[in-house]
């Protein structure tokens, strides 16, 4: 049965399910797949050891307003953004992704990066590959493309930026896909596997990031060996965006 949907001021997309007030969405990820793939992370990346710091915001970065969700927003304290140990192959500037634990890693060099905690896609809309960013926006509008507006036929089919936009506060585009990192007016699907392929961060963490990458930035998404479709280039240009 196709599950039901509501919104109020907010939209709720396919493969999110709101549970009721208070109540956390539920994981069922277990620790024995959530340690495998974390091991399978390892072997392409490297490993990365929390050592928490506090967050701060880049001087160039403008005020959300005081209805935005607060930097902790709730998350675990995994989740929140930090610096962490994270000995890596991978160039200074270049984004990790990953998808299996639902962290993002923007490398700083000498063994550290910045990580964040995400929300990712959901099973049957994983992806992983390279890309390289080729926009960025800020408070972005949303388009909602054909196949999601087709599963999804009560969607706007068009959205202007703000705070109500599910695109939230930035946007950086990942090469010719449909594929974008973006903000979230929803910070509670934040550690979840929620969207239709796109990484969605904190307004705060994903205007953090923004004033970190550049047009041409590297980004590498790790498989997700618990539901991994592997995304041909032809695919990705097709695939739903959130």
């Amino acid at each position: 049965m196709s599950p039901q949907y509501k919104y109020e001021g907010t939209f709720f997309f396919d493969g999110t399910y709101p549970l009721a007030t208070g109540v956390r969405y539920m994981n069922f990820r277990t620790s024995a797949l959530r340690c495998l793939l974390a091991t399978a992370a390892t072997l392409c990346i490297g490993p990365a050891v929390a050592t928490p710091v506090s967050a701060s915001f880049p001087s160039n970065s403008p005020a959300l307003s005081q209805s935005a969700p607060s930097i902790n927003a709730g998350l675990t304290p995994d989740l929140q953004r930090q610096v962490v140990s994270y000995p890596t192959n991978a160039a200074p500037g270049t984004v990790v992704v990953d998808t299996a634990n639902t962290y993002l890693y923007y490398v700083l060099g000498d063994g550290k990066a910045m990580r964040y905690g995400i929300g990712v896609g959901r099973e049957g809309f994983t992806w992983s590959g390279t890309e390289a960013v080729t926009r960025k926006a800020e408070w972005p509008d949303w388009t909602p493309p054909q196949e999601m507006i087709a599963r999804q036929p009560y969607l706007p089919r068009w959205m202007a930026g703000g705070e109500g936009n599910p695109l939230g506060a930035r946007a950086i585009y990942l090469g010719n896909t449909m594929y974008r990192i973006h903000g979230t007016n929803m910070p509670e699907t934040i550690g979840h596997d929620v969207s239709s392929g796109c990484i969605r961060l904190l307004n705060e963490d994903v205007i953090d990031l923004y004033s970190r990458v550049n047009v041409g930035t590297k980004i590498v998404v790790l498989p997700n060996l618990g539901h991994l479709v592997t995304v041909a280039t032809s695919v990705g240009r097709l695939a739903a965006q959130d």
